[in-house]
C-alpha cells in the first residue's frame, strides 16, 4: 500500500463524518476539482484504506455495548476476532493492546438480546474473560 498524504488525510475525514458528502462538495472544501477527489477516492478503495463505505443510525431503543475479551493463547486471536465479527449484533471488532485482546462493539433490541450476544462471545473456543460496558450516551 502505498502512503496517503494530507489531502488524503481530509478527504477521509470528511467521509469520516458523512460517508454520502457529495465529490463537489470535498473538492470545494479542499480547493480540488471533482475529477481529482473522485480520482483520489477511488485510489483509496483500490488501497484498502477506505474499506467500506457505510451509515450510522441510533434507534430510540436499542442497546449498545462494548465488549472486552480476553483470550487464551492457545488460539490465535484472529481467529477469536473473525468468530466475534460473524455473530448477529456486532457492529466492529478491534484487535487490541493492553489487558484485553479483542474490543467488540455490539448492539441489541434488549437487554436479553444483548446477554445472548455476550453468551455466544464467551462461548466461542479460546475466549478466557469478558468484560461488558453499555454505553450510555454517544457524542460525536
Amino acid at each position: 500500500m502505498s502512503l496517503i498524504d494530507d489531502i488524503d488525510r481530509e478527504i477521509i475525514e470528511v467521509l469520516k463524518r458523512n460517508s454520502r458528502t457529495p465529490y463537489t462538495t470535498i473538492a470545494k472544501k479542499l480547493g480540488l476539482s471533482e475529477a481529482a477527489v473522485r480520482k483520489r477516492v477511488s485510489k483509496l478503495l483500490k488501497q484498502g484504506v477506505i474499506k467500506r463505505f457505510t451509515i450510522e443510525y441510533a434507534l430510540q431503543n436499542e442497546i449498545k455495548a462494548v465488549v472486552l475479551v480476553k483470550t487464551s493463547p492457545q488460539v490465535p486471536v484472529f481467529k477469536i476476532s473473525k468468530e466475534i465479527a460473524n455473530l448477529q449484533g456486532v457492529d466492529h471488532v478491534y484487535e487490541i493492546t493492553g489487558e484485553h485482546d479483542v474490543l467488540a462493539v455490539i448492539r441489541a433490541d434488549n437487554v436479553l438480546a444483548l446477554d445472548s450476544i455476550i453468551n455466544s462471545i464467551r462461548n466461542i473456543d479460546g475466549v478466557s474473560d469478558t468484560n461488558t460496558m453499555i454505553i450510555l450516551n454517544i457524542r460525536l
